[in-house]
Formats: C-alpha cells, structure tokens, sequence
C-alpha cells in the first residue's frame, strides 16, 4: 500500500519571533517529506481560514487525513521533531487508525476538524 498523503497546515502569525524562526524549518519539512499536502496560514491575515481555533501557543500544526485531524496542537520549532510526527501520523493512516491523537476541548476539536475538511482535496 502506498503511504497516504496527509494535510499539514502551520498556523501561526507574522508578529510572532518564534513563528518567524519556524517557517525555515516548515520549509525543509516540506524538502524533507514532500509527499505531503503543505499550508502556512496566518492566524491574522488568514483568519477567515481558521475559523473559531484558538491558537493558544506557537507554532501550531494540524495534521490531518482525508478530512479527519490526526493531529492538532503546538510542536516544539525543530525539524526532527516534525519529521517523527509525520512519519508517525503517516504510519497510523496506513494501518488504518485515523483516530484523532491528543484530547481538544469539544469546541477546538469541531474547528479543527472544519479546517481539515476544507483541506481535504
């Protein structure tokens, strides 16, 4: 079975030190594994997209399947880290598991799952 293509959007904002510093290295993720779908949405200039998530903490990635979140929460600005994040979602879809991983408040879960879906191709 071929590895699935999951959706990987950065949210995150351009006043924001840390986002700044990110975004080279949400770029190399894409280099690194460019299997994937990629979106780096600002939280402000892009909010229509984003609807009612709050991101409480940068950066935020939400990684998702087919319309489903597998994924969605703050990750530490190195490049390893979301490499293992990747493959690991990658490997869950392959298996058959698309359970969302991690516990969001009912209101987040719903807006993160409507921003997954408009992903979805």
């Amino acid at each position: 079975m071929p590895n699935p293509t999951l959706d990987v959007v950065c949210l995150c904002a351009a006043w924001c030190g840390t986002c700044r510093d990110y975004q080279a290295t949400f770029e190399a993720l894409q280099a690194a594994l460019p299997g994937h779908r990629y979106a780096w949405i600002d939280i402000e200039d892009q909010a229509d997209a984003i609807g009612d998530i709050d991101v409480e903490t940068f950066p935020t990635l939400m990684v998702a399947s087919q319309g489903r979140v597998l994924f969605a929460g703050p990750v530490l600005p190195r490049l390893g880290d979301a490499q293992r994040l990747l493959q690991v979602q990658q490997a869950r879809v392959a298996a058959g598991d698309v359970a969302t991983s991690g516990q969001l408040p009912a209101d987040q879960a719903e807006a993160f799952a409507r921003l997954a879906q408009q992903r979805a191709f």
